[in-house]
Parts: structure tokens; C-alpha cells; sequence
């Protein structure tokens, strides 16, 4: 239950504020507005202009309040990160939910967070002006944030995307997706989602040799109500086979 709501004007002032017991920050609404049992203080963040996608360079910077469905339409999104984004949420969802929000947030099964996973996506953290690689906040996001702001992640375009999922039906997210960045150095980084807390990196390096062998032994224990590891592995490593294959 929300008991205080702020709408703080700057980032110093929401800052201090979200050092308060039970501050949360407020972007689009849609997991705030659902939490029913414990009492929170949210600082929305609407006045504080975090929501510009900017391309720099080989990079397209993308401000945490931007909603999903702005960074589906940017002309410098990845196609195949359009198609993640589609299969995250409906249109209704993706004009409200942020795009840090929707990291901050994502399961196993979030078909952006394994997209972004695979490219290696930055996040911009204050008020120390840390540098977080998504692989390390996902696992630890709890931990990484107490206290602190996402104000804007980092994707590069210069790395080519695809990505790949199954569904039982079109309308379901998917049991198993897929998403495999590479870049012209040969830099090759394997994610894995569809299953868990959080989606899985299945590998970086710099050959795509194996990568059908990765993706299964990533899998090798994603047992669950919806699949068996078993089928998880083989699917996941028909999938990987695809994605390197587009690239």
C-alpha cells in the first residue's frame, strides 16, 4: 500500500528521498500499483526528465523512464530488440512500464531483459555515477539499488541482434527465447530466457564455436511447471543454431 507519494524536482532531492525506509522509486506504475501488502513511499519521477533515447556515437543511451514502447519505436533500436520488446508486454503495458523499470523487474521469462542481457546493456547509477553491467545487477538487484537511481542505460549499436523464442501459444511469453548479440571484433554473447529468476548468460567470447553446446548446458537443470530441461536444451540449442545462422 502506497502511504506517501513525492514528486520530487530534482535529482539530488530524489536522491535523499529514496534514502527514506521503504522508498521506492515511481517511473510508470505498473509493479508499484500491484504491491498490496507492504507500506511504501514512492518518489515519482516524472519532473525529472529521464526519459530521452539519444544515439552517442556507436551508442544508443536510453533515459530509465523512457517506456518500452518509445524504445520500440526509436529508429535506432535493434529490430530484433523491437521484437523482445513486443513479446514482453501489451501495447497498454508498454506505454506506461520504463525501461529500468522493467529490468528492475524482470523474471526469467522477460523477453527484454534477455535481449538486453545479450547485448551487454550498461546502467548509469546514482549518486556515484557507477557504470553497472546488466549480467552483474540482474542477479543482485536488490542489492544494487538500495538507496540508489538507474537514470539511463547503455546499448551498443554496433552489434548485430537476433533473437529467437517458443510459446505455446502466440499469446503466452515464451518457455525458451533466445537472444545473440555479436560484434565486428567476433566478440559472440549468448542469453538465455524463458525460465527463472533471472535470464541466463550462456556465454561471451570471442568465437561462436559451440554455442548449440552453451545453450544446453545452460539449460541442463531449467526444470519448471511449463517444460522439462530436457526440452529446454534441445529447443535452446535449435534456437541458438538459428540466431547465429541470421547473423
Amino acid at each position: 500500500m502506497i502511504t506517501d507519494y513525492y514528486r520530487p524536482e530534482t535529482l539530488p532531492k530524489a536522491l535523499e528521498l529514496l534514502k527514506e525506509p521503504d522508498a521506492l522509486p515511481l517511473g510508470g506504475g505498473t509493479h508499484l500499483s500491484q504491491i498490496r501488502s507492504a507500506s511504501i513511499k514512492v518518489i515519482d519521477l516524472q519532473a525529472l526528465s529521464l526519459n530521452a533515447l539519444n544515439k552517442k556515437g556507436n551508442n544508443l543511451e536510453i533515459g530509465a523512464t523512457a517506456t518500452l514502447q518509445q524504445l520500440l519505436e526509436n529508429e535506432h533500436t535493434p529490430d530484433a530488440l523491437k521484437t523482445a520488446l513486443k513479446l514482453e508486454a501489451p501495447l497498454n503495458i508498454r506505454d506506461t512500464a520504463t525501461v529500468a523499470g522493467a529490468l528492475v523487474t524482470a523474471d526469467g521469462r522477460s523477453t527484454f531483459a534477455t535481449a538486453m542481457l545479450a547485448l551487454d546493456a550498461k546502467l548509469s547509477v546514482q549518486p556515484d555515477e557507477e557504470e553497472i553491467e546488466i549480467g552483474s545487477f540482474l542477479p543482485l538487484r536488490t542489492e544494487n539499488l538500495r538507496g540508489k537511481l538507474i537514470t539511463a542505460i547503455t546499448i551498443p549499436l554496433n552489434a548485430k541482434l537476433a533473437f529467437e523464442s517458443v510459446a505455446r501459444t502466440p499469446a503466452d511469453k515464451p518457455i525458451i527465447c533466445v537472444a545473440l548479440a555479436r560484434w565486428p571484433s567476433g566478440r559472440a554473447r549468448l542469453a538465455l530466457g524463458g525460465y527463472g529468476k533471472a535470464p541466463l548468460l550462456a556465454m561471451d567470447g570471442t568465437e561462436a564455436e559451440g554455442i548449440e553446446a552453451a545453450a544446453r548446458n545452460a539449460y541442463h537443470e531449467a526444470a519448471d511447471e511449463w517444460a522439462s530441461a530436457e526440452y529446454r536444451m534441445g529447443v535452446a540449442a535449435t534456437l541458438a543454431k538459428r540466431c547465429l545462422a541470421s547473423l
